[in-house]
């Protein structure tokens, strides 16, 4: 049998643009500690090229446009200014994944709001009814055209050409500490991605990480026991320990070292969910049950 060039120019096309089977994805929001404010130093700026960032927005002063991929060279957002928890997860779990797997992060951040701004039925009625005193949060969601959810699913649309949405990191909670209907709030959310980016909930896990703890004074610890319950509220979920990290004076933000060191305990309770020995060499850290 015998095809037309055309045809076998539109074959080639069509295989190339299939997306990659080995390249995970992971989508990833929240506030003030997923932001890039953690200050970076010059070992931050190495990066495996296996971690890949997705560009929020365009910055031609990095020579970054949105939608396009790049080296994961913080910080991980067109107008960020430094590290966040993100950076050592990817660089985690590249050291650790088999060395034909590539992580890509896509990320948005709302620093100081509710997880309502991720609700894409109540987002509208939040920023609504912020007061006056709150209105640099309503000029913060704005940097995503006034509603992050459907930003970070625009980006999640694109990142999906190239690859496969493997899992979902929150740190959100600060906002909602006293809140017991959090993890409610998470599953439905949660639910929406799944509809919205046509995932399989058992092919997605979620990762949420704990506040600054109490054994560093966190002012908002008492969340992380609302947070405990996520896991029995949302299948496939998971809850990281802040135990032990360094925060700021202000007892809310953790100190870089304490974001670089959540980050790999984000990797490494995903690695081991998995199937993955956490800290093998890549070379002979094989798949799951290998």
């Amino acid at each position: 049998m015998t095809i037309s060039l055309a045809a076998f120019i539109s074959f080639v096309i069509n295989v190339s643009a299939e997306p990659d089977p080995n390249f995970y994805i992971y989508l990833c929001f929240g506030q003030s500690n997923m932001e890039s404010g953690g200050q970076m130093n010059e070992a931050d700026r190495t990066v495996d090229k296996r971690f890949q960032v997705l560009a929020d927005f365009d910055n031609a002063s990095r020579g970054w446009k949105k939608g396009n991929w790049y080296d994961a060279v913080p910080p991980l957002t067109a107008r960020g200014r430094g590290i966040s928890i993100v950076d050592y997860f990817g660089r985690t779990m590249v050291s650790n994944l088999p060395p034909n797997i590539r992580v890509g992060i896509v990320k948005c951040s709302v620093s100081g709001t509710k997880i309502e701004l991720w609700d894409k039925d109540s987002y509208k009625n939040y920023l609504t009814n912020l007061p006056a005193s709150d209105s640099w949060k309503i000029t913060a969601a704005n940097v995503y055209d006034g509603n992050p959810y459907q930003y970070l699913v625009s980006l999640a649309k694109i990142a999906q050409k190239d690859g496969v949405i493997k899992g979902i990191l929150i740190h959100q909670g600060e906002s909602n500490f006293e809140d017991p209907d959090w993890p409610k709030k998470v599953k439905k959310i949660y639910g929406d991605l799944m509809k919205d980016l046509d995932l399989k909930p058992a092919d997605v896990k979620l990762l949420a990480g704990e506040v600054v703890n109490a054994d560093h004074q966190g002012e908002k610890a008492a969340f992380n026991e609302i947070l405990k319950k996520l896991p029995a509220t949302l299948p496939n979920s998971y809850t990281v320990s802040s135990a032990g990290l360094p925060c700021n004076p202000d007892h809310l933000h953790f100190t870089p070292e304490g974001q670089r060191e959540f980050g790999r305990r984000y990797a490494e309770i995903l690695l081991t969910a998995m199937g993955y020995k956490v800290g093998t060499d890549i070379s002979t850290n094989g798949l799951p049950g290998k």
